[in-house]
Parts: C-alpha cells; sequence; structure tokens
C-alpha cells in the first residue's frame, strides 16, 4: 500500500494540530486470549497510524487471532504524558511518540534531538538501527517498558523565516526564532546565538505574522498543514534535528507473552516501521514541490558551520555530560565526532 499525499494533509510530525475524531481499528477477532489496545496522538491520516493498523491485521492472521490489538489514533486514549502513565501502569498496552517526550522517564530517548547530529537519512538508520537504539532500548527495559527493535520516522525539522534564508550560523545572530517548549530546542538555539521563544504550535502562526518571532522550525509538513507558507517567504533545509516515534509495550505485558507471539509481533511492528519510513521519504519530497510552487524558496545549508559553533559554544559537551559516556559514544560512532 502506498500513501498519498492528500491522505497526509491534515497530519502533523507530532499529531499536534487539531484533527477530527477517528474511530480506531479494532479487528474482528472475538475471542482474542491477548486483547490490547495502543494508543498515540497522530491524526488517523499518518502514516504511523495506517502502517501501525495494517501490523495489526497482520498479527491477527499470523497468531490466529490470539493477539488483538485495537489501534486508537487522534489522542483518543488521552494525551502523550497520560498514555505513557497507562502504558506504564497497564492500563494500556502500546504507546507511541518521540524521545522528548519519552525523556520525561527515559533520559537518553531524547539523544536523536541533538542539533546538527544527524547530515542524512544514512546517518540516522545507522545510529537508530545500531547500538545507539540499543543503548536507549536498555534504557526503556530499565523503566519497565519494552521499545521494538526498528524506530518509525517523524521526519527532519527545518527553518522558515520572512526575510531572509539561513545559509550559515552568522544569519541566526539574534535571530528571534520559535521553538516547542523543549530544553533541548532552547539550548540547541542558543548555542547557535539565536534568540529563541517557546510558543504552542497554535499560536505560531499569529506570532509569525505579527512580527512576535521571525522564524520558526518544523517538518515541512507542520509547514504545510499550518499554512507558515503565508506569512514566511524562505526555507532552508537546515536538517538540524531528527526526530521518530518510539513503539513502547508494558513491560511485563510483553513478558506475559508467549516467545513465539513475541516474535510475531516484534516482526510485523518491525516491518511496519521500514513501510511508514518510507512513506515519509516520499511525502516530504512532494511537499517540497507543494510548498514551493505555494511561494517559498528553497536553499540546503552545510551541516559543518553549525557543529562547529555547537562545539565552541559548549552545547555538545553540555549534552554529553548530561548523556553520559555509553550513550554519546555510541552516537558519535554513528556520526562522527561532535565533541
Amino acid at each position: 500500500m502506498t500513501i498519498k499525499r492528500r491522505q497526509f494533509l491534515a497530519a502533523t510530525a507530532a499529531g499536534a494540530l487539531a484533527v477530527p475524531l477517528a474511530a480506531p481499528f479494532i479487528s474482528k477477532a472475538h475471542a482474542a486470549e491477548f486483547a490490547w489496545k495502543f494508543g498515540h496522538g497522530f491524526p488517523a491520516s499518518h502514516p504511523l497510524h495506517v502502517r501501525a493498523v495494517e501490523a495489526a491485521e497482520r498479527i491477527r492472521k499470523e497468531t490466529n487471532g490470539k493477539v488483538d490489538i485495537a489501534v486508537f489514533p487522534n489522542s483518543q486514549l488521552g494525551g502523550d504524558s497520560d498514555l505513557l502513565a497507562q502504558v506504564r501502569s497497564g492500563g494500556i498496552e502500546f504507546f507511541s511518540t518521540g524521545g522528548l517526550i519519552l525523556s520525561t522517564l527515559v533520559p537518553v530517548a531524547s539523544i536523536n534531538g541533538m542539533g546538527f547530529a544527524f547530515k542524512d537519512y544514512d546517518a540516522v538508520w545507522k545510529a537508530m538501527d545500531g547500538q545507539l537504539g540499543g543503548v536507549i532500548r536498555k534504557g526503556f527495559d530499565k523503566a519497565g517498558l519494552h521499545a521494538f527493535e526498528r524506530i518509525w520516522d517523524n521526519g527532519f525539522r527545518q527553518i522558515t523565516t520572512a526575510t531572509k534564508p539561513i545559509t550559515g550560523p552568522a544569519d541566526l545572530a539574534a535571530f528571534k526564532i520559535r521553538v516547542p517548549v523543549s530544553p533541548v530546542y532552547v539550548s540547541l538555539f542558543k548555542g547557535l546565538g539565536a534568540s529563541p521563544t517557546s510558543i504552542n504550535l497554535g499560536e505560531v502562526y499569529a506570532a509569525l505574522q505579527t512580527g512576535v518571532v521571525d522564524g520558526q522550525e518544523n517538518p515541512l509538513v507542520v509547514a504545510d498543514t499550518a499554512k507558515f507558507y503565508e506569512v514566511q517567504k524562505f526555507c532552508s533545509i537546515t536538517n538540524h534535528v531528527w526526530d521518530g516515534s518510539w513503539i513502547v509495550t508494558n513491560g511485563r505485558s510483553w513478558r506475559g507473552l508467549p516467545e513465539d507471539l513475541r516474535q510475531i509481533v516484534s516482526r510485523n511492528l518491525n516491518d511496519g516501521a521500514q513501510q511508514q519510513r518510507q512513506d515519509i521519504a516520499g511525502l516530504n519530497e512532494a511537499l517540497q514541490n507543494s510548498l514551493s510552487q505555494k511561494g517559498l524558496t528553497f536553499n540546503k545549508v552545510d551541516p559543518a558551520p553549525f557543529r562547529e559553533v555547537l562545539r565552541k559554544s559548549g552545547f555538545y559537551g553540555e549534552w554529553k555530560a548530561k548523556y553520559g559516556e555509553e550513550a554519546w559514544n555510541a552516537l558519535e560512532s554513528s556520526v562522527g565526532a561532535l565533541t
């Protein structure tokens, strides 16, 4: 199945924009031995939900109905913080969100948010499917959660501006930029010499329109669905942060599942992640073409000068101390030296 761009235009990279509620996917098994719930905040049109539904159906068939997973989109079972609490307590069995949210429980989960760490997707998957992903999953295990081997894709974040393209670090000096309410993002842009301001997503359009901030950073899908192209002129492909969504499950529930069934669930969710990654790559390419037609001028950015500024400002050193040697060494083994 190929996910069409029009199916996705109502979505955001983090499910943060308001969307209509959609019915959850619930398979038709009547006597499942393991009837489980999977909650997340993405819209029903988002590739993560679409591929999760497909995976759940394959799991039901391959387990002969023993494992029946109902997938609930649109935060129908609660917001991210509530869903995290529910999966920890066993109120639901599966939850998916990004590392920044999960880092409130597993601090190392936000390490993929290091600014300019990943130059492209090859570097991302080398790290997240390899040593770094293994370190993060160990953190989940210690917190009583099981994270599957393949993280799902939320995409790279890009910078849009009203007055000039961002071509190098100097363009960010004293630049008023909106960032999410997150210490990592604030620290990143302060390290680059900018003036970051944390503003809720729903208020960003007005802030750009009135000049409260001069620019913002988000995956392209947010720039499209939030219509930032109406109040921004340039989009710089900085790829400054990559984020993904882990699917995690309650550790007790997972250990209570027979090994043969665990293998079926893992294989299908990991296969779904691979398919969803391809979906996101295609959608990003389509969105860049679409946004160009809507008036945004695009330019690509060399990450090396930004890395050097962050190194000199102490950004990488500060976060290395917070994440610890094991996690930081795993990151650098995939992306090269940062400190």
